[in-house]
């Protein structure tokens, strides 16, 4: 268990040791000026900036006298910054992340809590501005704040297809394996199972298949299906438009933040965010998630239902939406930064990541990214960042919130100590993929279609980590023809089957992209941790990715001996020209493979480490539970004795499979933990006279 201080008492201390004249006569010492890159779509009027901790008790000073008085910060209370802002017309002063005293001390050792945005006139000049504040010595990092992109074009073709549909189609339907599932749309839903022959396959004039299907290119659910079906320890907070959590294919693995009601106006749980019950729209900085405006699409909807829509015999299935029983799929944490043609800035976007991994997300799955380096301007596109360090140097709070959560989300003691961020590659038909995805601690995910070949439009690289699938309306869809838009009867498609919303209804339908294939691999880590709960394995994050990684089907051999791939942009139009794909450029950039689920719950028996009995921590009187049943093995089946080393430390109890641990006096002493199965484990026992939550002063 990590160690935890009350923050309120130190911020005190400092401040009260902090007077008035200190902070008039702090210096300055010149940084030089550093030349401040910033994009052409900053927005105007806007910077962040992260000062050094030296100047940690100063701005908490300020912080607490604006906040005593009921106002808003206008300054920081360095005088060198202030005279700078003031010059500058700056109006505006906020730390970026709301304080959550639950998760303050480590907030603070990644010094985020030194992050601040400035507002200036609209009219300021950004780049002189970030020049000057670059320059104060009392300032480490200054940067623009932009909006954050989709990754795909919002109009875009969606087919959507009706609960009926699906039924009738199933009835029709044979030859396909069922798996364990009988939802009507499992059928169609070949990224799971892939029989190698489907209604979507194309033919020449001759008869010949030349957009068809290969058995097996799927991510592997029939066979992980035997084994795993999701848990809701398990928290995917996906980054998107906003989910529909009232979907009657959703609702039940959606998570839900206990204590707190929406409209009720209050911060129950003490988090920094009001009515958070689940999750947060922070594109209108309230807890209000929307999918109702004219522009919203069901990404964010269709996204989840590939992770976890809910595997109870109605609709389509989710990797890791459980086996139908309540409360038996992965939970999906909502975390809206796209609202219609509205998104949050890099400021939001940071403050999402954060709330994701503060709130117990051990997924991040983001469908959306800047464009690649190598995206083609004549077509519009503006190229992104073309190496790791560009992107950091230019966004260094994106980097600094990847990073945080990468080290902070899940826990030592659970099934993995740290967090799994999934991006999508993009779609711009660029051999780079686009950051933050190609960060290098990222896992980025390219497309494939229903035949193992790169989806048309898929970004491929050197940075990509893995494929999945993503469809390809483009290969196999008819050239020459609009793509239905409602669907009631029996068509067929080459994408990508999930839940969706239409017209603020619930609805399904079909999809293409890399925003289609990154739900796929994070289903896959998410139904892996499931299965990891389930044999009581622990992973550092590290060490999961890796073994994600591994859990693949090798693609490269269906690139090689000269093999082209041709399809049609703008296949809707009757003059609609081939284009061919050279699949040999695609070798060793399409990641190490497809991803398998199966494979995947395969090497995680035996991966990782057994689960350890978390030390406990205790007040003189207070009383800490930990449910044993969690750390073995079928542990729900089996008993347990504990006993104590000093009773007059600390007391022990066992009641179904919940160890009350009872604090008696200030010390330390161990526990050894007894099971029926014969293992045995012994924990630390730390006592204190006062303490919080977790026993520490």
């Amino acid at each position: 268990m990590k160690k935890k201080f009350l923050y309120n008492a130190l911020i005190i201390l400092a401040l009260t040791a902090c007077t008035e004249q200190d902070i008039i006569e702090q210096p300055s010492t010149p940084n030089g000026g550093t030349e401040v890159r910033l994009p052409a779509d900053v927005n105007s009027g806007e910077l962040l900036i992260k000062f050094k901790p030296e100047m940690t008790d100063i701005l908490d000073r300020t912080m607490t006298r604006a906040t005593g008085s009921g106002g808003a910060m206008t300054r920081s209370g360095i005088p060198s910054t202030d005279e700078v802002l003031e010059i500058l017309g700056g109006y505006h002063f906020e730390r970026i992340f709301p304080i959550d005293s639950k998760n303050e001390e480590r907030t603070r050792i990644a010094g985020l809590h030194l992050w601040y945005q400035v507002k200036f006139d609209e009219d300021t000049d950004l780049q002189e501005a970030a020049k000057r504040l670059s320059a104060l010595g009392e300032i480490s990092k200054v940067q623009g704040n932009q909006r954050i992109k989709r990754a795909y074009d919002v109009k875009n073709r969606r087919s959507y297809i009706s609960q009926s549909a699906l039924q009738q189609r199933a009835a029709t339907r044979s030859g396909v394996p069922a798996g364990r599932f009988s939802d009507p749309g499992l059928p169609y839903q070949w990224h799971y199972i892939n029989s190698g022959q489907n209604a979507f396959d194309k033919q020449n004039n001759a008869g010949e298949i030349i957009a068809g299907s290969s058995a097996g290119c799927d991510t592997g659910c029939y066979e992980a299906w035997q084994k795993c079906t999701g848990d809701p320890s398990v928290i995917v907070a996906v980054l998107d438009d906003g989910v529909m959590y009232t979907h009657p294919d959703l609702a039940d693995n959606i998570w839900v933040n206990e204590g707190e009601e929406l409209r009720a106006g209050t911060d129950a749980d003490g988090n920094g965010y009001k009515d958070d019950k689940y999750g947060y729209n922070f594109v209108t900085n309230t807890a209000n998630i929307s999918w109702t405006d004219v522009e919203d699409i069901g990404h964010g909807t269709h996204v989840s239902g590939t992770i976890a829509a809910m595997n109870n015999g109605e609709g389509v299935c989710g990797i890791a939406g459980g086996d139908g029983t309540k409360n038996s799929g992965v939970k999906i944490m909502i975390c809206q930064v796209f609202s219609g043609n509205n998104s949050v800035s890099l400021n939001g976007e940071a403050k999402a990541i954060k709330y994701a991994a503060d709130n117990g997300a051990v997924i991040l799955q983001c469908s959306w990214g800047y464009n690649s380096a190598e995206a083609n301007e004549v077509e519009g596109y503006t190229p992104g960042p073309a190496t790791e360090k560009e992107w950091a140097d230019t966004y260094p709070l994106e980097k600094e919130i990847l990073d945080y959560f990468i080290n902070n989300a899940g826990s030592p003691n659970g099934v993995i100590d740290g967090g799994i961020a999934v991006f999508a590659s993009g779609n711009e038909y660029a051999g780079a993929s686009g950051f933050p995805g190609a960060y290098s601690k990222c896992v980025t995910v390219s497309a494939v279609a229903a035949d193992f070949t790169p989806s048309s439009y898929t970004n491929f690289g050197t940075e990509v980590d893995v494929c999945a699938p993503g469809g390809d309306t483009e290969y196999y869809n008819p050239i020459g023809q609009e793509d239905d838009e409602f669907w009631e009867n029996n068509e067929v498609s080459g994408s990508i089957l999930s839940t969706m919303i239409r017209n603020g209804s619930p609805a399904y339908g079909y999809m293409d992209g890399t925003s289609m294939a990154c739900p796929h691999v994070s289903g896959v880590a998410a139904l892996g941790l499931s299965y990891a709960v389930k044999q009581r394995r622990h992973f550092k994050a590290s060490e999961f990715v890796a073994l994600l990684k591994e859990s693949v089907k090798p693609v490269d051999n269906w690139y090689s001996n000269g093999k082209k791939k041709t399809y049609y942009r703008n296949h809707n139009s009757p003059a609609a020209t081939p284009a061919v794909m050279d699949l040999s450029k695609y070798i060793g950039k399409m990641g190490t493979g497809m991803v398998d689920a199966g494979i995947l719950l395969s090497n995680i028996e035996g991966s990782g480490s057994d689960m350890k009995v978390p030390n406990v921590y205790v007040a003189e009187g207070g009383t800490s539970t930990v449910n044993l049943a969690y750390y073995f093995v079928n542990g729900e089946k089996l008993t347990y004795t504990c006993t104590s080393d000093d009773a007059a430390v600390a007391t022990v109890t066992v009641s179904n499979n919940l160890m009350e641990v009872t604090g008696v006096k200030t010390g330390a002493t161990h526990i050894t933990v007894k099971v029926s199965d014969g293992s045995e484990q012994t924990i630390t026992v730390t006592v204190r006279q006062n303490a919080g939550g977790n026993g520490w002063m």
